[in-house]
C-alpha cells in the first residue's frame, strides 16, 4: 500500500476544529498525519494529551527525528518533513526565525518533494494572517490534494482566505465536507 501522509495547518479556532476534523477517524497503518497549530510551546504537550484523549487514538509530539507511523503527530515547534523513502520528520535545525511557531508554511513547503512518492492531503483550517497559505499552493502544483476551509465554518478567515487568493482553483469547504474528503483520501 502506498504510503499516504496528511498535513495540517490551523491557528485561531483550530483546536476544537481538529478535534472535530480527526473524531471518528481510523488511520490505517499506510497514513501518518502531522499537525501544524499556532501554539506557545508551553501549551503544545496538555494540548496533544487532550487530543489524545477525546480522539482515543495514537497522538504524539514531534519533538525530535522520528520515522512517521500511522499516528497523529503534533508538531511542538518549527517542523519539517525531510526527504526520505521513510516519512521522516523533525524539528528545525535551521535557526530561521518565523512569526508564527510551529510555522505552516515551513511544514508544508517541507513536503513538497515527498509528493513524487507518497500520496499527500493538505488541509489548511481556521486562522488569522497567511500562515500556510503559499506553502499549500506549492504542495497543490506539486500534486498533493489540498483543501482550505470555507468562510462560513473558519473561527477567522485569514489564513484560508489566503490560500484561496493566491490559488482561486484551490477546493474550499465547510468542516465536515473537508473531513468527508479526508475519509475518503485514506481509504
Amino acid at each position: 500500500m502506498k504510503q499516504k501522509l496528511i498535513l495540517i495547518g490551523a491557528s485561531t479556532g483550530g483546536p476544537g476544529h481538529l478535534k472535530k476534523l480527526l473524531s471518528g477517524i481510523s488511520l490505517p497503518s499506510n497514513v501518518s498525519v502531522v499537525i501544524a497549530q499556532h501554539m506557545n510551546k508551553n501549551f503544545v504537550g496538555s494540548f496533544a494529551n487532550g487530543l489524545a484523549q477525546e480522539l482515543r487514538s495514537g497522538v504524539e509530539l514531534l519533538n525530535n527525528k522520528i520515522t512517521l507511523q500511522n499516528k497523529i503527530y503534533i508538531c511542538e515547534q518549527n517542523s519539517i518533513m525531510l526527504n526520505h523513502q521513510l516519512l521522516t520528520a523533525n524539528i528545525d535545525q535551521s535557526g530561521v526565525t518565523t512569526t508564527y511557531n510551529p510555522n505552516v508554511n515551513m511544514l508544508f513547503n517541507s513536503a513538497v518533494p515527498l509528493c513524487r512518492i507518497v500520496d499527500v492531503m493538505g488541509i489548511l483550517l481556521t486562522g488569522i494572517g497567511d500562515d500556510g497559505a503559499s506553502g499549500l499552493n506549492e504542495l497543490y502544483k506539486a500534486g498533493a490534494k489540498c483543501i482550505a476551509e470555507n468562510e462560513q465554518s473558519a473561527i477567522v478567515y485569514g489564513m484560508p482566505k489566503r490560500a484561496k487568493d493566491i490559488n482561486p482553483k484551490l477546493e474550499i469547504g465547510n468542516l465536515d465536507m473537508i473531513k468527508t474528503n479526508l475519509q475518503r483520501f485514506i481509504v
